[in-house]
């Protein structure tokens, strides 16, 4: 049992040049708590399932007070409680951090929560400082972890389609929910299983989900500069698959529309605020826009600020709309999916319905 290829291509709505999706990092601003968070996320999800968005992500990150996205598992199975249609899925799943049974276990009982709508990404990095990730992984030894990421990868699937060969010391072992269940006296199998992306911000998931003829998720919200060269290295490596015939990579987008420029400037430079104290070891809450106007940065954090939003795209939605249109035909990216940062739940729930709005996406 494998995932197919109509599990993984979105649908083009409205104006929009190729499928639209959702990353959602689960912000926590200052002033609010992980609840706030954590509501605005299904409002968010909500939204994007009635305006045609084709999947929505969370992203794996640890030790981070303003992102409240450690347990993708668990958020997940709330998003589907409330949603229907849209598919969801980790952006991604950090592998390395959990052994491979678990997630296999994980993800086959949000298939069996959501038949037919979960993704399964997953990368290689920590999603956390290094502190953090030998606590996670009860070792100090982080570079065997990444170094393990293909074989790790290959016991997961074999986990996911309960095909471990005759004599290897896993052949007894079975994740549930699973096809195993299909084998067992009046077992029935269930025809999906979730799709395994390769996610990245470098050439080496890029190389690797190439040759297995896997779909390919680039980390273009912080690795802008590295977006064009991946994508190409995915798309001259690729072999095609039971999976897929032919390559197909999305994008992470940064992007926020507000109702005016001004207000767009005072948002992304709240978040960027936030992304220098996360670089500088102090991660924190999302700062308010007031307290991002009347933070002194030095020299060296301007110099970053601006090379930082000068990747994020934002304005009204008639701007947002014209970026990532120029973004699409820069990287010919099969999908573009969002994430929108800001302070304010509110915030980034108007930014995706601008969106929405200026592609003409249907709405309910």
């Amino acid at each position: 049992m494998t995932a197919t290829a109509d599990e993984i291509r979105g649908t083009t709505h409205g104006s929009a040049p190729t499928p639209l999706s959702v990353l959602d990092l689960v912000t926590v601003g200052a002033g609010r708590t992980a609840t706030d968070a954590l509501r605005t996320s299904v409002e968010i999800a909500k939204l994007a399932e009635s305006r045609r968005f084709n999947r929505y992500w969370v992203a794996e990150h640890h030790s981070m007070p303003g992102v409240a996205s450690s347990s993708p598992a668990v958020i997940l199975a709330h998003l589907a409680a409330h949603t229907t249609r849209i598919r969801l899925g980790s952006g991604g799943v950090m592998l390395p951090n959990h052994a491979p049974l678990v997630i296999a276990e994980q993800f086959g009982t949000l298939e069996a929560m959501a038949p037919g709508r979960v993704d399964l990404g997953l990368g290689r990095a920590p999603g956390t400082d290094g502190a953090t990730a030998a606590a996670l992984r009860r070792t100090d030894r982080l570079n065997e972890g990444a170094d393990d990421f293909p074989d790790q990868l290959a016991e997961l699937i074999r986990f996911l389609d309960d095909d471990f060969p005759d004599g290897h010391r896993y052949r007894r072992i079975h994740a549930v929910p699973g096809p195993v269940q299909a084998t067992s006296p009046g077992g029935v199998q269930s025809p999906h299983r979730p799709p395994v992306w390769l996610l990245g911000s470098s050439g080496f998931s890029a190389r690797l989900a190439g040759a297995l003829g896997l779909p390919f998720a680039f980390a273009h919200h912080f690795s802008a500069q590295n977006t064009v060269p991946a994508l190409d290295l995915y798309r001259e490596s690729f072999q095609p698959s039971a999976v897929l015939d032919e390559p197909y990579a999305l994008i992470g987008v940064s992007a926020l529309a507000t109702d005016d420029e001004k207000e767009a400037r005072r948002q992304v430079l709240a978040a960027a605020l936030n992304m220098v104290r996360l670089r500088t070891g102090r991660p924190g809450l999302v700062p308010t826009p007031e307290e991002a106007e009347a933070y002194e940065f030095s020299p060296m954090e301007r110099e970053f600020v601006d090379s930082w939003n000068a990747n994020v795209i934002h304005g009204t939605a008639d701007e947002v709309r014209s970026g990532l249109d120029d973004l699409h035909k820069r990287t010919g990216a099969d999908e573009l999916m969002i994430t929108a940062n800001a302070h304010s739940g509110d915030v980034r729930l108007r930014s995706y319905e601008l969106i929405a709005d200026a592609y003409g996406l249907p709405a309910a």
